[in-house]
């Protein structure tokens, strides 16, 4: 080896282990405050004369006042991680032992296995193994612990390259240190000319559109969903979600639109907030489906209202054929 790639192998290794102790430093640090959080919540819990609705109004109250405070990362769902994580783990010695060196994403899998023995498992599996996020949810899903009472399970370690890039993409991670979200946007070019055209077909309608946020997340305790657009309609006091697929419209996609529209009432709605509409745009190579989902509930007021300000599925599908036209052109 000559000295000069000795030379870039030893700033190779600084870098590799000072990136390791930033990782573990943050994960440390986050992992101890949402236990401590946890704790709280469960005190200040059995204060309550009823315990299950105060502690659903205190951990809502207390969602609205740290997002206020410190931004992301405090949804009532990862308060209810918190409070969990710490029933699951109520002795503080176990975050450093058991719990030692795992990401909280890690952890909020982990704590929803049933026995206290495939917890273990899992967090020392986790931790030896270098299981990934992803790796760690198949496992557990797969059974992994109770097949090991009979055979010895063999799993393929991780690179050290992807469990870096795996942690700096962690949602968690990046509310905690309250850095920006890189978010998952799409790399087809027709598909962003088509969203940005959207955005822009939406705002000079002139219907009370204002545009809230691409790709955001919405979270429920275990998963994250990115949503490609959402609008807030100031004239129908509600969200308006746009999703856009590629290939034909399943009743798969339609489903999960659906889901959207139901987490985004429990997450996103205010008190004086009606329904929220979603909007899923299929975009194949034989024709564009525009399809409105509307839960149940709100059919009536959709029929009776909403139709009256937004735009008509096929004035969607003619902006979406008139950018793919010029898309076209240009190529």
């Amino acid at each position: 080896m000559s000295n000069l790639t000795a030379f870039h192998a030893d700033i190779k290794c600084i870098l590799e282990q000072a990136r390791s102790k930033a990782r573990s430093s943050v994960n440390a640090a986050m992992v101890e405050a949402y236990w401590l959080i946890g704790q709280r919540i469960v005190e200040e819990e059995q204060l309550g004369q009823h315990k299950a609705q105060y502690g659903s109004r205190l951990i809502e109250d207390l969602s609205t006042a740290l997002t206020a405070d410190f931004g992301k990362g405090f949804s009532y769902a990862n308060l209810c991680n918190c409070r969990q994580f710490y029933l699951t783990f109520p002795d503080q010695a176990i975050l450093y032992t058991v719990c030692r060196d795992l990401s909280w994403s890690h952890l909020r899998l982990i704590m929803r296995v049933d026995s206290p023995q495939a917890i273990e498992y899992y967090c020392l599996e986790s931790r030896e193994q270098n299981w990934t996020v992803r790796q760690l949810e198949r496992n557990i899903k797969s059974q992994s612990f109770q097949r090991l009472l009979s055979t010895q399970a063999n799993e393929t370690e991780t690179t050290g390259t992807a469990k870096h890039l795996e942690f700096i993409k962690d949602p968690y991670v990046l509310e905690f240190l309250q850095l920006p979200e890189v978010g998952q946007l799409k790399e087809s070019r027709l598909e962003q000319a088509i969203i940005n055209e959207l955005q822009k077909f939406l705002l000079e309608l002139g219907k009370g559109f204002s545009f809230v946020a691409r790709q955001m997340r919405i979270s429920t305790e275990t998963s994250h969903f990115f949503i490609d657009l959402v609008f807030y309609n100031y004239l129908l006091k509600c969200f308006v979600i746009i999703d856009l697929k590629t290939g034909k419209l399943s009743h798969q996609d339609i489903g999960q639109m659906d889901m959207y529209v139901r987490m985004f009432d429990d997450l996103k709605r205010g008190e004086d907030d009606n329904p929220t509409i979603g909007i899923i745009l299929c975009d194949s190579k034989d024709e564009t489906i525009v399809k409105y989902s509307v839960i149940k509930e709100s059919q009536q007021l959709f029929a009776s209202k909403y139709q009256h300000i937004l735009p008509t599925e096929e004035e969607l599908i003619a902006e979406i054929e008139r950018e793919k036209r010029l898309i076209e052109g240009m190529q």
